[in-house]
């Protein structure tokens, strides 16, 4: 089950680690160890915002299914004596939510090379979820033995790509003005840490019921949500935005440089590490801003695609650096569905990344559909 509310937020390298199970064939197995963060349970002060259900932040299943991928090509350039300047790093995820996750029993991942090259490569990945709780009856630090447990149908599915990164002289280099730009009068009118948390659930009805301070649990990273009410206020929904800030609650180990679990905490780490924190509250927001934020009767992803647009190393967040920032927008809105496109942006102001997530986002009129 969740910790308690007096336990501190996990950082990355204990919720998403994850524990090599027997190969099959080519195929390479792995098992998460930690359960995953139950939206809303880190909510204090008001029962009734309690949750009333067990499904797992999808998050978790996404981020830790392309952390599997990472070590699992990492282990198999190590077979091959791959050198430093020949490794492969995460280019894009593109995943699918078939089956809810549940946050008291473990995800198991089955990562499957589809094609190898020297300069691009592609992964498929599969997550399963033992059909009972786990074996330990905390519902967390998940024993081995619950990988032997009988497994429902897979809950969630990707194709994943790995990149040669390019010298920076190579081909052009060309993106739009940052955040830090477009929005300064915003940004500057506080420092990072003075705006309030990013919501544990950002549904307008809630957050005025719990109050805007509310902190939470939310693993692996720190994050600050910028207030855009006045930016927002006279535009339509698909030219709004979210400005969200964040870093890691604590910096990742460093990597070694050939083989062993230190290679776990490369730069895939951290690309792994944005993905995770840019599906908190995505939909939910789209979902106050198409009209549901007091009557939001359902949110959950389809698809979720995440793209780098840089190499791998330029997605590493330093303590030093400072804050990275998430840019959300809204473009679309049709048949029970909402899209939330959201850009990372380093604290230099660079374009990393791109989230692009379909999911459910629908009313209480319409909140008996199914998935």
């Amino acid at each position: 089950m969740p910790s308690p509310h007096n336990d501190p937020p996990l950082p990355l390298q204990e919720v998403l680690d994850v524990v090599n199970l027997t190969p099959e064939g080519e195929a390479r197995r792995f098992m998460g160890r930690r359960a995953a963060h139950l939206p809303g349970s880190d909510f204090t002060g008001d029962e009734l915002l309690l949750p009333r259900h067990n499904a797992a932040f999808g998050g978790h299943v996404y981020a830790q299914a392309a952390l599997a991928v990472a070590r699992a090509w990492r282990e198999l350039e190590d077979e091959r004596g791959a050198k430093q300047g020949e490794r492969l790093d995460l280019h894009t995820i593109h995943g699918f939510f078939t089956r809810r996750g549940i946050s008291d029993r473990p995800f198991l991942y089955t990562v499957t090379p589809i094609t190898t090259s020297r300069s691009f490569s592609t992964l498929s990945v599969t997550a399963r979820q033992p059909s009972e709780p786990s074996t330990n009856p905390q519902g967390d630090h998940f024993p081995p033995a619950d990988a032997s447990l009988p497994l429902s149908p897979p809950c969630f599915t990707a194709i994943c790509s790995l990149k040669l990164p390019e010298p920076d002289s190579a081909g052009v280099s060309m993106q739009e003005d940052p955040p830090q730009t477009r929005f300064a009068p915003i940004l500057s009118s506080r420092k990072p840490e003075d705006w309030p948390p990013s919501p544990p659930v950002d549904i307008t009805g809630m957050v005025e019921l719990a109050g805007a301070d509310q902190a939470g649990r939310f693993p692996v990273a720190t994050m600050r949500k910028v207030d855009m009410t006045a930016y927002n206020a006279d535009r339509p929904v698909h030219e709004r935005r979210e400005l969200i800030l964040y870093k890691l609650l604590r910096p990742l180990p460093c990597s070694s440089s050939s083989g062993g679990e230190g290679l776990l905490w490369d730069a895939n780490a951290h690309i792994v590490a944005h993905a995770f924190v840019a599906d908190k509250n995505g939909l939910l927001m789209t979902g106050n801003h198409v009209g549901f934020g007091y009557s939001l009767a359902r949110a959950a992803s389809l698809s979720y695609s995440f793209v780098v647009h840089v190499n791998a190393e330029q997605a590493v967040m330093r303590e030093e650096d400072g804050w990275w920032v998430q840019e959300a927008c809204f473009p679309r809105a049709a048949a029970g569905r909402g899209v939330v496109e959201c850009k990372i942006w380093s604290p230099r102001g660079v374009h990393v990344a791109t989230e692009y997530q379909d999911g459910l986002v629908q009313g209480l009129e319409m909140g008996s559909s199914k998935l």
